[in-house]
């Protein structure tokens, strides 16, 4: 039997069936990213030695070779790819072999040779942690800033169009499972878009941190080659010209607290979609929405009458999939023993595959929501059928007015749990119950003209507090 193995094919689902949805984090969270990142920090650190002549005496870089030293990363390709693993494979330690890769590029600059001086600039006191702490915040800032966000911003975009259409929209609600007082299906849905949104907010202001302090974090290396420079200041100004924060006490390795908590904020935002994903999915087995466009799918292979809700099933498994990693790395991230271990460096290889099945859902769920139609007479009949719901207006008006000494207005609990618990009762029967309870004329008159679709409160109103409603 010939191995599958040299068909080339992928082992995990992100790289094979899904590849489309994800293929943007490639850019940024691949072992060729990583590798592209290392040779723009290692390229930065030496441009800003040399600038700043923080080794009295030594050379310096022309802006064209500076520009040329920065094209190296920006064109990082299939063929460095293939040359930086011919390298690794002879030093067995990928951030020495980005060091030697940066190196035969400076020597060919016109003017410039092997033995160059500035040759020895390139990692300059720098541990690997160095380069891999700052380039892990580089990618993970640039998958989630620019591939990320952008998917989720226009998903809740998506909600909230929603929750404006449907603002007004009276929806049976459910608690426990049950008939329970009327909403609106916009208010709902407004819900969901005020809880994604908050999380949206935490996460776009996240701090991406680096270090840039030698071999345990305390420039002793630094220190015993140039004792008068500034270096604290130098790793602050260094780190800080990258865009990133600075982290100024550290072991060898940088925290990783910032991932931790840009996780856990990821993992919040993946539960609070998941959970807009089993409403969903409910709204449409009860009927209230229908799936019409763009469903031209097979959604069973013997029953010719269904379109099941698949964009919303498969977003579950794809945020279960990605929170049980992001938990995990929010989890272990933080630990390292003593001064350093490598279960980051491992951890740190997962990241992409978290953000890259949430960034799958995120699609499923907008082309799933992009399919729906809301259908008002299937919730209408609903509630039509569930007059039972307004027991609660009822005993409270009457709670209302035995507090204000109106007689015959007491147990009203009691009353109304006797005429509709276990039952159903309709227009007719609980008109008769009004009728029949001596309320004042006004009350009776409000509660009379009362129905389960009008009973839903201020649910429009609260929808214009995340969509403002539209005008002319």
């Amino acid at each position: 039997m010939p191995s599958l193995a040299d068909a080339q094919v992928a082992l995990g689902a992100l790289d094979g069936r899904y590849r489309s949805a994800v293929a943007p984090l490639v850019d940024h969270l691949s072992e060729p990213a990583l590798n592209r990142e290392r040779l723009r920090v290692e390229v930065e650190w030496l441009i800003y030695l040399t600038r700043h002549q923080v080794i009295p005496g030594c050379g310096t870089l022309t802006a064209d070779e500076q520009s040329a030293l920065r094209a190296i990363p920006a064109r990082f390709g299939p063929d460095d790819i293939a040359e930086l693993a011919a390298i690794e494979a002879e030093t067995h330690h990928d951030v020495k072999a980005v060091e030697y890769l940066l190196k035969r590029r400076f020597a060919a600059l016109p003017g410039r040779s092997e033995d160059d001086p500035l040759t020895e600039l390139i990692h300059f006191g720098a541990t690997s942690e160095d380069v891999n702490n700052v380039s892990y915040a580089l990618m993970i800032r640039g998958a989630i800033t620019q591939v990320w966000l952008p998917a989720a911003r226009a998903l809740l975009a998506q909600v909230e169009a929603m929750a404006g259409a449907l603002r007004a929209v009276p929806l049976l609600a459910h608690t426990h499972g049950q008939p329970a007082t009327p909403t609106t299906m916009g208010k709902e849905l407004a819900v969901l878009t005020w809880r994604l949104g908050r999380q949206l907010g935490r996460i776009e202001r996240a701090e991406y941190l680096g270090k840039f302090n030698g071999a345990t974090g305390t420039y002793g290396a630094h220190l015993a080659a140039v004792p008068d420079a500034d270096w604290q200041r130098i790793s602050a100004e260094f780190v800080g010209s990258l865009g990133l924060t600075w982290n100024p006490l550290t072991t060898q390795i940088e925290s990783h607290d910032w991932q931790a908590e840009l996780y856990a904020d990821l993992a919040r935002f993946n539960r609070i979609l998941h959970n807009l994903c089993t409403d969903v999915w409910t709204y449409i087995s009860l009927g209230y929405f229908a799936q019409v466009r763009g469903q031209g799918t097979i959604g069973s292979s013997t029953m010719p009458h269904k379109v099941n809700p698949i964009r919303f099933e498969n977003a579950e498994a794809n945020l279960e999939v990605s929170n049980a990693l992001l938990d995990v790395l929010a989890a272990t991230l933080v630990t390292s023993r003593l001064q350093r271990d490598l279960t980051d460096s491992s951890m740190q290889r997962n990241v992409g595959t978290a953000i890259g099945h949430s960034l799958l859902a995120l699609d499923n769920v907008a082309r799933g929501l992009s399919g729906l139609d809301a259908d008002p007479g299937a919730m209408a009949a609903d509630l039509d059928a569930n007059w039972e719901v307004l027991a609660e207006p009822i005993q409270s008006a009457m709670r209302a007015l035995a507090a204000q000494g109106v007689p015959g207005m007491a147990n009203p609990y009691e009353r109304l749990k006797e005429l509709t618990r276990g039952r159903r009762i309709g227009a007719t029967e609980l008109r008769e119950f009004i009728e029949g309870l001596g309320l004042p004329a006004d009350v009776a008159a409000r509660l009379t003209t009362l129905t389960p679709q009008t009973y839903v409160g201020l649910a429009p109103q609260l929808v214009d507090r995340v969509v403002p409603p539209t005008t002319g």
